[in-house]
């Protein structure tokens, strides 16, 4: 009777033991997941930073572009306020094609090209997309070890009893970026 307890105390012990690493590993990753999102954050905010100068820069020389200004701010303001990594997507997306009408814009004036702070800003804000890129695979592979965490077998139990929900992962429209800008003038 007493190794009988004592082999149930073990199995009990083992199982609690188990559930506490389960748990404490599947915190850790959904933290690496957050910690992730901060850093495309951080990089989302430094490109907003810069896109009011980019069109103040190209707005003194092609005046007459309001409408492409227009839908820049728009969709920088939006982008500002989107919450949740969905929609945070569908607002970078929208900003990510109307900054390549600037750009458009810009390509027609030659004088502009050749503006110390234009060619500056167009290399910060490239550097900019590039540690987006960098941040968003970061995200993206702590999304993908804390999902594929809560969806095995024996650990989706635990992540079930305690809540643990998977995470979107943030995807940019590579598609639509490859595109070329149609301009009219």
């Amino acid at each position: 009777m007493n190794t009988l307890f004592s082999g149930i105390l073990i199995i009990l012990a083992v199982l609690i033991l188990w559930l506490i690493i389960t748990y404490n590993s599947l915190i850790r990753k959904r933290n690496r997941a957050r910690e992730a999102w901060s850093d495309i954050d951080v990089q989302l905010k430094r490109r907003y930073d810069l896109i009011p100068n980019l069109v103040e820069t190209v707005g003194g020389y092609a005046a007459h572009e309001k409408e492409a200004f227009e839908k820049v701010t728009n969709a920088r303001a939006k982008a500002l306020g989107a919450q949740s990594v969905h929609d945070k997507e569908e607002a970078e997306n929208m900003l990510t094609g109307a900054l390549k009408s600037i750009f458009a814009i810009a390509e027609a004036y030659p004088q502009l090209r050749a503006v110390e702070s234009f060619v500056k800003l167009q290399e910060e804000l490239s550097d900019t997309e590039n540690k987006i890129q960098a941040a968003r695979r970061f995200y993206n592979g702590n999304v993908l070890g804390l999902n594929t965490k809560i969806e095995t077998f024996p650990t989706n139990l635990i992540a079930g009893i305690f809540g643990f929900k998977k995470e979107y992962f943030f995807q940019l429209e590579e598609a639509r970026a490859k595109e070329p800008v149609k301009v009219k003038f």
